[in-house]
């Protein structure tokens, strides 16, 4: 079976709805839902129940537009003062990090290149390309995996590790394009008239441009939208959202026009624009939130489906082979060199951070650049990629909840935060959420005896699944939850 304009529809919703299935009985079993899409794809696809899909310009196509909301979204979600902390360490991570894990693969796998016994022969700048395809990370999924244990980490980590994933793509964008570049320029007939001076050049012309003209393109675009969305008025909330996701693909396509990373500017947009008051939050959060899910789910089925698992299994052995190296050897080096700097980050953070570098979606997407681009030995980095994101998934995915117990970085999850479900325009003031405790009523059990700082009042107390209008001589007792309205963020 294969995609046509008149069955196109009803194969979609038939892969989405049972992805989401499958994905349900996979969280049982601690399972990143990531793989449970892959799976699912690649159980609809030629060696399953038969549904051909090989177009990887189109795959490309539907996984920038997926990746660039993923991005935007995961950007929007980012607090500033949470990062804050743990800025230098993320960012060393996603960019040192992504150089190093690179490089320590790269060279691993021209060393199997060169093997006699081993079935590949690749040259070096083509290793280090296929090692610059997975060199980023898919930390999202491990807090899917965290949220569904009732977990969270100590020491920061979680911030650090959301910064990473989230800044980290564009890093291994631009090294893949690079590499792609030059591997074009090496190979074919011209390669050996090759101005080495001038490939250098050009290589490091293109990493300046991606990131200077990505991160000007995010701040300028992101104050701009923020600027904007203050000033116009629409009829209807859900139009800021639909304008805002107008905004991000312009961001990206005109970041990218000018010889940027569209996938930079489009991050960094978003925490400008989630770091500002912007009207009706609430609606656009819940936008996004709910096209984030789709996007992932279509992003994941469409690259499942491409591939053909008897392939990918001729490539087992030396895909097994550099699996093991990244997860055992080149992640944990990457991570401690790149974090050697930042004393106060203990050594079994470092240990958490190197096991939880998950391979994801990005990887996938970015080995499909290789093929379009027609490099000498594409299809097999492709394959290669996706076992190795599967091996990275099933291992790796399945024992975080574990192996934050083994180092003593979990924590209880606190209790969700907006359980009354209420929102207020930014400019209003800010609502915050409280439990209370027996030390809270110490000094009387009545608001006028709790004693707030001016400018604060309880808009409603939550108790045992009721909902109370306060007033002044309504009893309090430990563990209502007050809704409190400020006027000062920092109170």
């Amino acid at each position: 079976m294969t995609f046509t304009s008149e069955n196109i529809l009803l194969i979609l919703s038939v892969l989405i709805f049972s992805s989401i299935l499958i994905s349900k009985a996979g969280y049982r079993f601690g399972l990143p839902s990531l793989l449970l899409f892959l799976v699912a794809g690649m159980l609809f696809g030629v060696d399953g129940l038969g549904l051909q899909f090989n177009d990887m310009k189109q795959a490309q196509f539907i996984g920038m537009c997926s990746l660039c909301i993923i991005l935007f979204s995961g950007g929007m979600e980012t607090k500033v003062k949470e990062i804050r902390p743990v800025l230098g360490p993320g960012l060393m991570l996603s960019t040192l990090g992504v150089i190093l894990t690179t490089l320590f693969t790269g060279l691993f796998i021209y060393a199997l290149s060169v093997w006699e016994s081993c079935p590949i022969s690749l040259p070096l700048v083509t290793c280090l390309l296929l090692a610059a395809t997975m060199s980023s990370t898919d930390s999202a999924s491990v807090f899917n995996i965290l949220r569904n244990s009732k977990m969270r980490l100590k020491n920061n980590l979680q911030p650090m590790l959301e910064l990473e994933s989230g800044s980290n793509d564009p890093m291994a964008y631009i090294l893949t394009i690079i590499l792609i570049q030059l591997a074009n320029s090496l190979t074919g007939d011209a390669a050996g008239s090759v101005d080495s001076g001038v490939v250098a050049w050009d290589a490091v012309k293109t990493l300046f441009l991606q990131f200077g003209v990505g991160v000007l393109g995010g701040v300028v675009f992101g104050f701009a939208s923020v600027w904007f969305l203050r000033r116009v008025n629409l009829s209807n909330a859900p139009l800021y959202a639909i304008m805002l996701m107008s905004v991000m693909f312009f961001s990206y396509t005109t970041t990218t026009y000018l010889s940027g990373n569209g996938y930079l500017a489009v991050y960094i947009a978003g925490i400008i624009i989630g770091n500002n008051r912007i009207p009706y939050r609430k609606d656009i959060s819940s936008f996004f939130d709910g096209i984030t899910w789709l996007v992932q789910i279509v992003m994941f089925l469409i690259l499942g489906l491409l591939v053909n698992p008897h392939e990918m299994l001729k490539t087992t052995p030396v895909s097994l082979l550099i699996g093991v190296f990244m997860i055992l050897v080149a992640r944990p080096l990457s991570v401690f060199i790149s974090l050697a700097p930042f004393k106060s980050i203990t050594t079994p953070s470092k240990l958490f951070t190197s096991w939880v570098g998950l391979r994801g979606a990005a990887p996938i997407l970015f080995a499909t650049y290789p093929v379009v681009e027609n490099v000498e030995g594409a299809e097999l980095i492709f394959n290669i990629v996706f076992f190795i994101t599967l091996l990275s998934l099933v291992i790796q995915g399945s024992s975080i909840p574990a192996s934050a117990r083994m180092f003593k970085l979990n924590e209880e999850m606190p209790e969700e935060e907006n359980t009354f479900g209420v929102e207020v325009p930014e400019e209003a003031g800010n609502l915050a959420e409280i439990t209370l405790t027996e030390d809270s009523l110490m000094h009387g059990n009545t608001l006028k005896e709790l004693n707030l700082p001016k400018g604060m009042l309880v808009m409603m107390i939550k108790r045992e699944g009721r909902f109370i209008v306060p007033d002044g001589s309504v009893e309090l007792k430990a563990g209502d939850r007050l809704l409190i309205i400020s006027d000062n963020q920092d109170e």
